[in-house]
């Protein structure tokens, strides 16, 4: 008995240390030109860095998925800080850029641009 109080009494003086606080992202697609959702478009989030020592070999740390008919996608709970977010979808030009999560909660909102017209060194001018 006296060894397990001796021994309650020791993890209770341990430091605790706090969880990263934690985050939810929406991505919500739309177009530039017509502000409608883009359905099925590709989300790709990749977790960069916090600012709170966290321990990422056991977490998550990138996420694939697409965007629902109204052009949104909820990704799992994940810890505050930066992400890459790339977004992919068929007659629109490619997205990426870097974003810092730091509230609670969070919709960053995506407008694609249609795509630009093609130029080949061998067209003649």
């Amino acid at each position: 008995m006296r060894t397990l109080s001796v021994f309650l009494l020791l993890l209770c003086s341990l430091p605790m240390t706090a969880a990263s606080p934690m985050t939810k992202l929406t991505v919500l697609v739309t177009s530039a030109e017509t502000g409608k959702p883009i359905d099925r478009a590709s989300v790709i989030v990749k977790f960069r860095h916090s600012k709170f020592k966290i321990k990422l070999p056991n977490m998550v740390t990138s996420w694939e998925t697409k965007t629902s008919q109204e052009g949104k996608v909820t990704l799992p709970e994940m810890p505050q800080g930066q992400v890459t977010i790339q977004i992919i979808a068929s007659n629109y030009q490619t997205f990426g850029d870097v974003f810092d999560l730091e509230a609670g909660p969070q919709t960053v909102p995506i407008k694609l641009n249609p795509p630009q017209a093609q130029y080949s060194a061998h067209d003649k001018k």
